[in-house]
This record gives structure tokens, sequence and C-alpha cells, in this order.
């Protein structure tokens, strides 16, 4: 395999190189990107050219650092990759986010959160500008990234820490994971410990880093156990709601099926579909199963599903101590940190029939 060139890091643009590209003064470019009054004394055609220069340039005013010694405003960014408030996916990502603003403030930093929505479409860059660079750094957040804006994030050198592993071709990101690999493997011996062999793996289409890790850590637990990989029984998960009764039934009785394991959703779809099945399958008297992660919405009141618990908070607290580290030593090499998740026994695993 040949190794992939890496990706090659842009000096952050300056007023000197603005004034340069539009053939003015750096005291022109100045008080083109001041706004205040004396801006208005500068022509049309040049105010135009500054601008023009500064968005083919990448450059973004970082108006609050503007009188602060050294370009720094102690102020961090978090930025996610898709809506986190809404009521389905609030109890999932809330935990990520309460230990980034814990973290944020222990270290004496403000926090601003970037939501970058234009036109109905999420993106950090708009008209070519990085719009994190209000903030000294940023901690990212999210399943459905953008790769080609995590490559200019790394090209600009603009410091950032994301909270799960994420891979970029020719770059090292930073990044805090959830060790998904050793917690699906010891879940799957927990499977084996308990008589089961015909384990039926629900993956999620996407094939994002996570799931990949799960995978991983699925055959390595059968390898572990003895066990041979039945390819038949590694299945994609489209839409939780197809993970219905007669679907379950099906598979016990054609693929011999006695365990299930499934990757949630980051919203409510999985455990709706699995209280209705629940209401004609039986777990565990007629199947097992256990979740790869979290339930979004978890709480006493509801099924304890056997799974395994990722450490959010510790992984948000943990993310804003590395781009502190980032911020004071920026030519330093790439962090990761895997955090371990947490067995959950739960009450939906048993003893083989």
């Amino acid at each position: 395999m040949v190794p992939s060139a890496p990706v090659p890091r842009r000096r952050r643009a300056t007023q000197v190189d603005l004034a340069k590209r539009a053939g003015v003064s750096q005291a022109t470019v100045s008080l083109v990107l001041s706004g205040g009054p004396a801006a208005d004394q500068i022509a049309e055609p040049t105010r135009q050219a500054v601008l023009s220069a500064a968005a083919e340039l990448g450059y973004s005013v970082n108006i609050a650092a503007r009188s602060l010694k050294g370009g720094r405003n102690h102020l961090l960014g978090l930025y996610t990759f898709e809506p986190v408030f809404p009521t389905d996916q609030r109890d999932f990502y809330f935990p990520f986010l309460l230990g980034v603003e814990e973290e944020t403030a222990r270290q004496g930093y403000d926090l601003l959160l970037f939501s970058s929505v234009t036109s109905g479409d999420r993106a950090i860059y708009s008209s070519g500008a990085n719009r994190l660079k209000l903030a000294d750094g940023c901690v990212l957040l999210g399943r459905n990234v953008r790769r080609e804006e995590l490559a200019e994030l790394v090209r600009e050198d603009f410091p950032f820490v994301f909270i799960g592993r994420r891979e970029l071709e020719g770059a090292e990101l930073s990044y805090v994971g959830a060790d998904y690999v050793t917690a699906t493997s010891k879940l799957v011996g927990e499977l084996t410990d308990l008589g089961h062999e015909r384990i039926l793996y629900l993956r999620a289409v996407e094939d994002t880093e996570p799931t990949r890790d799960r995978e991983v850590g699925y055959r390595q637990g059968l390898a572990a156990a003895g066990l041979t990989v039945d390819e038949s029984l590694i299945r994609e998960l489209e839409d939780p709601a197809e993970l219905s009764a007669a679907f379950v039934k099906q598979r016990i009785a054609e693929d011999r099926i006695t365990a299930i394991l499934v990757e949630p959703s980051e919203d409510n779809r999985l455990t709706t579909a699995l209280d209705a099945v629940s209401a004609a399958v039986s777990f565990p008297a007629d199947c097992s199963i256990a979740l790869l992660g979290d339930p979004p919405a978890w709480t006493p009141e509801l099924r304890d599903w056997t799974r395994f618990s990722l450490p959010r908070a510790e992984m948000g607290r943990t993310a804003v101590q590395l781009l502190i580290e980032l911020l004071k030593e920026p030519h330093n090499k790439a962090h990761h940190v895997t955090v371990p998740c947490a067995f959950v026994a739960g009450d939906s695993i048993g003893p083989v029939r």
C-alpha cells in the first residue's frame, strides 16, 4: 500500500498578505476590515478588492482578539456537524456538551457554540472563510463529518480536537474516542460465555470509524472464543424500524441465531422499535439482545437493556484538555486518546435456551 501524501499545512493569512493580493497598503486593509467610520473613506473598488483578497486567502477577522497581545482571546469553540438540540437527540449529546462546558470553565476559558447554518446547509466555511477563527481553537462533534472541511482546517493549521475517533487521508487528527473495539469484543465474550455461537450483528449503514471499530470488536470477540465469523450474520440496519418482531423471528428460524448485537441510533428510533418487538418476542427467553452503546434517552423507568455505556462527559472534558495542550504547543503531533466503556449487565441477555 502506497502511503498517502501528507496534507500540506498552509500558513494563516495575515493583513500583509491581503495587502499584497489587493495591491494596497496594510493600513488600507486595516481600515477596510475595521468596519468603523474610517472605513467609509475607502473607495468602493478598493474595499471590494480587499474583501475579495480576504475571501480568496481564507482570512477571517478575529474581532475579540484585536486588542489582545499574542492574538488570543481565551475563547474556545464547540462546533457540531448536525443539530444537537432536537428532542430526539439532545439526551445523547447532552453529556458531551456538559463535559465540554465544565472543563472549559475550569480552564478559565469562555465557550462559543457555532451552528454555522447557511441556506439550510451546515458548514464551517462560508464564502471561503473559516467561521471558527473567532475562537482560539475548537472542539468538533458529530457523525456526519465533512472530510473536506477537516482537510481545510488542517491546511490552515487551525487547532481542533474531535470527540470521536476520526481519520483523514494524509493527515493526523487529534481526537478523543471511545474504545468500541474492546467494549464490543467483551460484549461478544459475555454472550459466548453464556453458550451463544450464532450472534447476529446489526451494524449502521454509514461506514464511520465507530461502526468499523464495533465490527472489529465483533470479529475479535468471536475469534477469542474460537468461533469462525459467519459473514451472513453481519447485516446493515438502514432504519431501526426494520428491527421488527417478524424480522427477529425469521432470523431465529432461518439463521438459527440465539443472540443479537445492534448499534444504537442517536435518536429514539431503536428503543421505540425494541419496545414494539418486545410485545411479540421475549428477550432473553426467545433470543438475547445487547446494544453496542447507550440508548439516547435511557431512564430508570425504561427497559434496562444489556449494553456498554460511553463515558460521554469524560470524553468532552478530555477533548478540552487536549485542545488547551494544542494551544500551548501548536506544533506538537496530533493527540489520540481512547477511553474505556463500561459494561452494563441489564436484563436482556441470558443462557442459550
